[in-house]
């Protein structure tokens, strides 16, 4: 077997002296980025079966290399292999392996790239495998609202702007607007798994390799659609890593708003809704205490990653062309991400399987604030008046209403008469709760008509497969 240098690492013959050990522990990456072994594994076969292919290293020694590291594979997932931060990254504890099993034929395996395209192409094909799973948990999310707005077709919820009661709008209909966010972060994560599903192996260090590799190949091997175009931009490109943070702070959001709701509501002041025990905590002194903390953990857990996000953008606005030891530290931030989306999502599609939202109190609470003062405002733009004025006609009135601790519907004809000789006995149908609400046909709308259309268009376009492209 071939020295591998003055510390026993691959690139240690230009040393003399042996690393420091503050330096061993300092520039380890392996504690996290052995979570990338199966996609190296996967990676190094392919790029063996292609040195073989074009005659760099024989096809016994390509059969050897797949099948000692088939064997390292197993052991890793069965949790027997030992794992040293000698070792650097993932990358040189599964060389070192498979030099140690089989000799002179796994040091070839590194012919023709470097760490750095290799270190690309494994964050890529990570990435791509959870883009995948985090779209099946926002498939069922959106599955979650759906089914919810079904049920809640005909409840009424005071719907608020500036956190003030503003008009009485359908529960479905809110509902369907969280939906409706979540179809955006579905086709967000549809573009973003466009730009990672790019092979980069083959731009080796910075520019290229002498030697007569077949990108082509190893991208059909490995299911790429596409091959990197410059290789200075391919081993020093995060940015859809940049790309997916961004997506995924967005989700985290959309679910943080949803969360946010869940907590105002499920307070005695507001009583909309109750969350199941099982995703609700106590006090350790105060017994009578149900603190909704799953959802006000994925409203903390969103500025996290908000700030991986940050965190990777910092990191990448001052690097010099081309690879740098900087993009080390993508993986922290993407993982936590990764793993944050995924249980987040998971956990708010079951808390929100569960929930029991209080109708009754809801209708009663969008009975109030005046909440159909707009549509008298529209009743009298229907009798010819100017819209300015009739705002000014039905402010007046609020007032006159507060005044006298009263509500619109229950003034006489005869009182408003006297702020508008154009209303008539007809106007206490434009201050029905359900009349208002059935009055907002406009498409998009919050009538019961447009919302039951929104879900037939939603149930026609059925459920895509999380890899599959919609029109």
């Amino acid at each position: 077997m071939r020295n591998r240098g003055e510390q026993g690492k691959p690139w240690g013959g230009r040393f003399q002296e042996p690393t420091h050990e503050l330096v061993e522990a300092f520039t380890a990456s392996i504690s996290f980025d052995r979570r990338l072994f199966r996609y190296d594994i996967e990676g190094s076969i392919a790029h063996a079966k292609m040195l073989a292919r074009q005659g760099i290293i024989s096809r016994g020694e390509a059969r050897s290399i797949g099948k000692a590291l088939q064997g390292i594979l197993q052991d890793i997932e069965r949790g027997a292999f030992e794992f040293s931060s000698k070792d650097e990254d993932i990358h040189m504890a599964i060389e070192k392996a498979l030099i140690q099993r089989i000799g002179d034929a796994g040091a070839k395996l590194h012919t023709g790239r470097s760490r750095n395209d290799q270190v690309a192409l494994d964050v890529r094909l990570y990435l791509r495998a959870e883009i995948q799973e985090i779209l099946e948990e926002v498939l069922s999310l959106k599955a979650v609202f759906l089914e919810l707005a079904r049920e809640e077709a005909e409840t009424i919820l005071p719907g608020y702007t500036h956190l003030q009661k503003a008009q009485p709008v359908l529960l479905a209909h809110y509902l369907l607007a969280y939906r409706e966010m979540l179809d955006r972060d579905e086709s967000r994560l549809r573009d973003c798994y466009r730009r990672v599903n790019v092979l980069p192996l083959g731009a080796a260090a910075l520019a290229g390799t002498s030697l007569p590799i077949d990108r082509a190949y190893v991208a059909r091997l490995l299911k790429f659609p596409e091959i990197s175009r410059n290789s200075m931009d391919t081993v020093s490109d995060r940015d859809f890593i940049a790309e997916f943070l961004f997506v995924a702070s967005l989700i985290m959001m959309h679910l943080s708003r949803f969360c946010e709701d869940l907590i105002l509501w499920s307070t005695g002041e507001f009583n909309f809704v109750e969350i199941a025990d099982a995703f609700t905590t106590g006090s350790s002194i105060m017994p009578q205490k149900k603190n909704p903390d799953v959802a006000e953990l994925i409203r903390g857990k969103t500025g996290r990653i908000y700030g991986n996000l940050v965190a990777l953008l910092t990191l990448l606005k001052g690097l010099p062309m081309s690879y740098n030891r900087d993009l080390q530290e993508d993986k922290e931030p993407l993982f936590d991400t990764v793993d944050t989306v995924k249980a987040s999502l998971k956990v708010l599609a079951e808390m929100s399987r569960h929930l029991k939202f209080h109708r009754e109190k809801m209708e009663q609470e969008a009975q109030g604030g005046f909440s159909t003062a707009t549509d008298l405002a529209e009743y009298l733009v229907m009798k010819g008046i100017p819209f300015r004025e009739a705002h000014g006609i039905v402010g007046k009135l609020v007032r006159f209403c507060i005044e006298s601790q009263k509500e619109l519907a229950s003034l006489s004809v005869t009182e408003f008469e006297s702020f508008c000789p154009a209303i008539g006995e007809d106007v206490y149908d434009c201050l029905s709760l359900r009349n208002s609400v059935r009055s907002r046909k406009s498409y998009g709308g919050t009538a019961g008509e447009q919302v039951q259309e929104q879900i037939r268009q939603i149930e026609a376009q059925g459920r895509p497969h999380p890899g599959r492209e919609t029109s």
